[in-house]
């Protein structure tokens, strides 16, 4: 499972992360992002160790929403060494997001 981050911890889990990060905003109203979870929870688990991956509710964490400039969601953010590297927006298949992980973070 993607670990479900907010504004407390992304810190943390991202930004202070030397190495590769996947981050899904979303939020449990949105049909493309319900559609994303099960994707996102597998490649999490596929890729555990290599990138971490996580989940930002934007409807509770509206400051990091704001920060990242999220206007649509699902809206995914590739992290090297806690900088934006790559940005996604919209619902994607399994297959190419994981190619966006091998092209961005690995």
């Amino acid at each position: 499972m993607a670990h479900e981050l907010n504004e407390n911890t992304f810190k943390t889990e991202v930004q202070s992360n030397p190495g590769a990060a996947l981050v899904d905003f979303w939020a449990p109203w949105c049909g493309p992002c319900r559609i994303m979870g099960p994707i996102i929870d597998n490649l999490s688990k596929k890729y555990e160790g290599k990138v971490k991956i996580g989940k930002i509710n934007v409807d509770e964490n509206q400051g990091l929403a704001g920060q990242f400039n999220i206007m649509s969601i699902p809206t995914i953010l590739f992290f090297k060494g806690g900088k934006v590297v790559h940005t996604h927006t919209g619902a994607t298949t399994e297959a190419d997001l994981e190619n966006q992980i091998k092209t961005h973070l690995l």
